[in-house]
């Protein structure tokens, strides 16, 4: 009962909810970068909240399936494929064993989230499944796939044919406004260099990964050059020596020494790394209290949100 990859494009991780509660032993949290796709999946699935999926970036991902089950593609939009017919992506299908899957290369966006029924079945590590290449655990051997890996999961239990109206489907663009709640180094950044932060758009560089999106723009200026470590936030904005803000991930770092300018909206990173090389991002403050509203809004939404039934 499993899963095996042809052809793995160009970077897809297993992944799960995330590794949380291990920064003491300096492991990061991992898990996906676009939460509502990933989460989405596993709902429409029908799964336990949290189960593993691949987080696939970019496309290219073939698969065969080895067992009759369902799956379910949300996030980027990727042409999907079953026997080199195309189907709908937010909307579970299924497939026998034998049927190819393929996932091709994104058209905008570019984090796709493919569910199987029941999950990937992987041997969590430090309490997690989580993908982590750079602390080489998680996933099948802490490892992104590779041709020839056989994907564990259970037996396909029959599944409701749901799926999400595409008025309902978020939209992915290539710009994107990122909320930051100001820190406590804000003080170190003059007014001029924030409003300068504040008022100009950034370009997403080729250096972005799952530890960061590094920016391109105007330079940002602190009175102070670095800091003693301390511990990083997830969607922590970094302004290095040479004044290009990094906006840091799921892969990040547990400690750091830049100053750091505020803290992105949680919300805001999952269509931040859904923008590819290129993208434009433009930064608006926002302040604690607003920012618990959104989070509220958004969770209010996510709960609320139903789905339809393919009918035979």
């Amino acid at each position: 009962m499993s899963v095996k990859v042809i052809q793995p494009g160009l970077l897809s991780l297993l992944q799960d909810g995330g590794r949380l509660g291990q920064h003491r032993i300096g492991l990061t949290n991992g898990g996906p970068l676009d939460p509502e796709a990933f989460h989405t999946c596993n709902r429409l699935l029908q799964n336990p909240e949290g189960s593993t999926a691949i987080e696939v970036s970019f496309g290219g991902l073939q698969l065969e399936a080895q067992v009759d089950t369902f799956i379910c593609l949300t996030g980027a939009i990727m042409t999907l494929r079953i026997n080199q017919q195309e189907q709908p992506r937010w909307e579970v299908l299924p497939v026998t064993a034998g049927d190819s899957i393929h996932i091709e290369f994104a058209e905008q966006g570019c984090r796709g989230y493919l569910g199987i029924a029941g999950g990937f079945d992987v041997e969590p590590s430090f309490t997690s499944t989580a993908t982590v290449m750079r602390e080489g655990i998680g996933g099948l051997n802490g490892d992104k796939l590779a041709a020839g890996d056989v994907l564990p999961c259970p037996a396909g239990e029959i599944r409701q044919r749901l799926y999400l109206e595409e008025h309902l489907q978020p939209k992915y663009e290539d710009i994107t406004t990122v909320r930051v709640i100001p820190g406590y180094q804000q003080k170190h950044f003059n007014r001029y260099q924030q409003r300068r932060f504040f008022s100009h758009g950034y370009t997403v560089s080729d250096r972005c990964d799952r530890m960061g999106y590094r920016l391109e723009g105007p330079a940002i200026e602190c009175d102070i050059e670095g800091i003693l470590s301390e511990g990083i936030c997830f969607g922590a904005i970094q302004i290095p020596a040479d004044g290009q803000p990094i906006v840091l991930l799921n892969d990040r770092q547990t400690i750091g020494g830049y100053p750091k300018i505020g803290a992105a909206l949680s919300l805001d990173c999952a269509r931040l790394a859904q923008l590819r090389p290129g993208g434009q991002v433009h930064f608006a403050p926002i302040t604690q209290h607003a920012a618990h509203n959104a989070l509220h809004l958004a969770n209010s939404f996510q709960q609320r949100l139903t789905f339809k039934e393919r009918r035979a």
